[in-house]
């Protein structure tokens, strides 16, 4: 495979960033931009660099899944949901966040749109078609190995139409100029031609400069169009890891040797969770129980930048509802200081910044199937983290860098220089 060289110019203010999916229905009993605004405070203070809000778009009326329908399911990409709020209302929250020093993203969903999207009858060639020539319900297939999945509420675009990119670009320049945004998560964005990002992001930075996600793994999608991607593949080892299906010394060899190359400067978003796998697949205390403050450490830690979900600060012990309103229980924050601290030594410290201003990844001779041990350093910058992934006790014998010691079951230690 050819390697891919990222012309990507990163903000300045991502190089050692945090960022935070805020899930806006769930965030508060309102479930309003407005409502965002009395907790920014908080955030900030717990080391949010990004808030990433998931689409505040209008949700579409046909074919809608349960009471509200989903957030992905979008009528109208020049206006805010009016369960939300207003443009005004989001145009105050990113002045806020903006003060603050934070930076906001909207999430983005240009793959499909709901079945009463002005579009769908005025421009029906910009949409996908059937046999028979007729708009379908978009067939979702990760690849040509995964099994099709029908997603009734939302309809697939066209992008072999060149009338549409136009189109998908003047829309995503609206909210960078009416609502002083700085940037993008861009859901499936594999799905979409690499050349159609390429260019949005060419016309976004006539605006401002940019911060693009894509929601996908793919080398190309760094090379002039995404800042950062998921990794998806560090997400499934970490879930096995969980559930006793693979070791840290698993853990070794794909940091060593990554199945995929990645250009070098280009970010890879670590997490514990997302919106879709504590929805859909499990949350932090069925997926990883005593374990998750290891793993958590482990995202933090790794090269990439780390991910807070929505009501993690708080020990999120629950599946939020997706199409019905199911607020957040905050409780008394109980693992933000926790987060505070690895925020912390991210901001800190450049041996553990993003993309290749941080440091490489070093394995120590104490690293076993159940104990991590590794550095990370940058010019005379240093952290070593040890991490017991075992449901035991274990001691670690004096180095030159720790006395004896004993981590508890799933504890770890960090060291700073």
């Amino acid at each position: 495979m050819k390697k891919i060289v990222s012309q990507v110019k990163h903000p300045d203010w991502s190089r050692n960033a945090v960022i935070y999916e805020l899930n806006v229905r769930q965030f508060s009993p309102e479930g309003t931009l407005r409502a965002i605004q009395p907790q920014l405070r908080r955030l900030k203070d717990m080391g949010v660099d990004i808030l990433w809000l998931m689409p505040v778009n209008p949700i579409g009326l046909v074919e809608r899944k349960g009471t509200l329908g989903s957030n992905y399911a979008v009528s109208d990409y020049k206006a805010v949901n009016p369960d939300f709020g207003t443009l005004e209302d989001l145009r105050e929250l990113v002045r806020e966040v903006h003060r603050l020093g934070m930076h906001l993203i909207l999430d983005w969903v240009a793959n499909h749109t709901a079945w009463d999207h002005v579009w769908v009858t005025e421009h029906p060639d910009w949409y996908l078609k059937n046999a028979a020539d007729q708009i379908h319900s978009y067939i979702y297939r990760h690849d040509e190995h995964s099994p099709e999945e029908h997603w009734t509420d939302v309809v697939g675009l066209d992008y072999r139409q060149p009338a549409l990119w136009d189109a998908m670009t003047d829309a995503l320049m609206y909210w960078v100029r009416e609502a002083d945004i700085d940037g993008y998560r861009c859901d499936v964005a594999g799905l979409l031609p690499t050349a159609y990002w390429e260019q949005a992001r060419a016309a976004l930075e006539t605006v401002k400069p940019v911060f693009m996600l894509a929601e996908w793994s793919r080398p190309e999608l760094h090379r002039a169009a995404f800042d950062m991607t998921y990794d998806w593949e560090l997400y499934d080892l970490m879930t096995q890891m969980a559930q006793g299906k693979a070791s840290v010394l698993g853990l070794r060899r794909f940091v060593i040797r990554p199945p995929v190359a990645y250009p070098a400067d280009a970010y890879r978003m670590l997490f514990t969770t997302n919106h879709d796998k504590n929805t859909w697949v499990a949350h932090d205390e069925e997926l990883y129980g005593p374990s998750f403050k290891a793993f958590a450490v482990l995202a933090a830690t790794l090269p990439g930048m780390m991910l807070i979900y929505s009501g993690q600060e708080s020990g999120l012990d629950k599946r939020l509802e997706f199409f019905e309103k199911d607020p957040i229980d905050w409780g008394t924050y109980a693992l933000a200081d926790f987060y505070r601290g690895l925020t912390s030594l991210k901001h800190a410290h450049p041996a553990l910044w993003n993309g290749n201003a941080g440091g490489p990844v070093e394995f120590l001779p104490e690293t076993t199937r159940t104990l991590l041990a590794f550095s990370r350093s940058r010019e005379d910058d240093r952290v070593t983290v040890l991490i017991n992934f075992s449901r035991r006790s274990r001691k670690v014998a004096a180095s030159d860098r720790w006395p004896d010691l004993t981590l508890k079951p799933f504890g770890y230690m960090i060291l700073e220089g």
